[in-house]
């Protein structure tokens, strides 16, 4: 099956899905979804999917959480794996944490809470976190770190596929996500190989 194939068939499943639990009363409040699954075996996501999943969200008035935890931060090249997938409304609600050292979300104003809220984690929004995330934000600025990043995947994507055709028998594939990007996947084809 390949992969526009394949895509296809999951938002059917997500359609398929809905349309049950509208009738069986209990309808979808929203759809959360990974950029890419990495603790899953590394699955990632095709602009393509995450905009049909969109469309989706919109027909069926639900909303699309992105979560970030693993893929926000920059290793794409942007701050958001998100970004490139051109979703025409943007995401409803992303959260995040890990390389951003704070966990929270941020979403549409018209998701806003009526009464004011803070950032929930652990520590019940430690202010000390978001003093470390906030130079974080200052330092990726200040050295165009995501310039960087681009730059630096661009070499490892050439450096990948050459290890490809050098090695050709064991290496059976390589992806990333925002090409040229750090965060990348290589599939070997025999498990001894790793």
């Amino acid at each position: 099956m390949g992969n526009l194939e394949q895509d296809n068939s999951c938002l059917d499943q997500v359609e398929d899905t809905i349309e049950k639990q509208l009738k069986a009363g209990c309808p979808a409040a929203g759809i959360i979804a990974e950029p890419v699954q990495a603790e899953g075996g590394d699955y990632h996501g095709s602009a393509y999917w995450f905009q049909g999943l969109q469309n989706i969200c919109r027909k069926y008035d639900i909303q699309l959480l992105i979560d970030e935890v693993q893929t926000g931060g920059g290793a794409t090249g942007k701050m958001w794996c998100h970004e490139h997938f051109n979703l025409e409304h943007g995401a409803d609600i992303v959260s995040f944490s890990k390389k951003m050292l704070a966990g929270g979300i941020y979403h549409k104003q018209d998701l806003a809470p009526k009464q004011g809220a803070r950032i929930f984690n652990t520590w019940v929004g430690e202010p000390s976190k978001l003093v470390l995330l906030e130079a974080v934000l200052t330092t990726i600025a200040k050295e165009n770190l995501l310039t960087r990043v681009t730059e630096v995947g661009d070499q490892m994507m050439k450096g990948l596929e050459d290890l490809s055709a050098k090695y050709s028998r064991g290496h059976q594939q390589h992806r990333g996500v925002g090409e040229p990007s750090v965060l990348w996947t290589v599939t070997l084809q025999k498990e001894g190989t790793r």
